[in-house]
């Protein structure tokens, strides 16, 4: 699934109350996500061990990866797919031998150097940005886009690479056409009217 996920979704705690994240889930993975996050910054273990164990029976259902942002060990213990790292997160060889071989790491980089370095050290997939300002990385200005053809070209032929920060189904036309292939959409989706249509649309555009 990995290989063919065209849009990554988070489930943000920072935006879904935990009492609604398998309802939002579920309306994730019926539009078509391809790979569905859980990304608690802020929350207590407790809170998100509760959130993940819901969760990962719901992914594996639809046949999507299920990944826990940060915390490789929570990861391994939930059996969850994979798990994923920010650059100040430490080195893939610390994070593997805590979640283990077949699971999926993935790392967050902010530049194109940040993009190559993931590559070369062996990460699954790389979430690349953020493009545009956004509320979940706040202080954190975005890279822009002129380096996304230039990613896809060195990296995102080899690994999936995910655009990611302040994307929209109103901006989507315009990163897709700066050379995006794969996207992360957070807070779009997840106060959508209707999300599993909105999730829908974005799969129907990157497909």
């Amino acid at each position: 699934m990995l290989a063919t996920a065209k849009l990554y979704a988070i489930l943000d705690l920072g935006y879904v109350q935990p009492v609604d994240a398998a309802r939002i889930t579920s309306a994730l993975l019926a539009g078509g996500a391809g790979l569905l996050q859980l990304r608690a910054k802020g929350k207590d273990r407790e809170t998100i061990t509760a959130v993940a164990r819901e969760l990962v029976p719901l992914c594996h259902e639809a046949g999507v990866p299920f990944i826990l942002n940060d915390y490789p060990d929570l990861a391994a213990e939930l059996g969850a797919d994979g798990v994923h790292i920010g650059q100040d997160d430490g080195p893939l060889a610390a994070a593997r031998a805590i979640v283990g071989e077949g699971k999926i790491i993935g790392r967050s980089t902010h530049s194109l150097e940040q993009a190559e370095a993931a590559l070369a050290e062996g990460f699954d997939y790389i979430g690349f940005g953020p493009l545009f300002p956004t509320p979940t990385k706040l202080g954190r200005p975005g890279i822009g886009m002129e380096n996304v053809a230039e990613m896809e070209r060195r990296v995102g032929s080899k690994i999936p690479a995910f655009c990611i920060g302040g994307i929209k189904r109103s901006n989507l036309p315009e990163v897709l056409a700066a050379g995006a292939r794969r996207v992360v959409i957070v807070s779009d989706l997840l106060t959508a009217e209707d999300v599993a249509q909105a999730t829908r649309l974005v799969v129907d555009r990157l497909s």
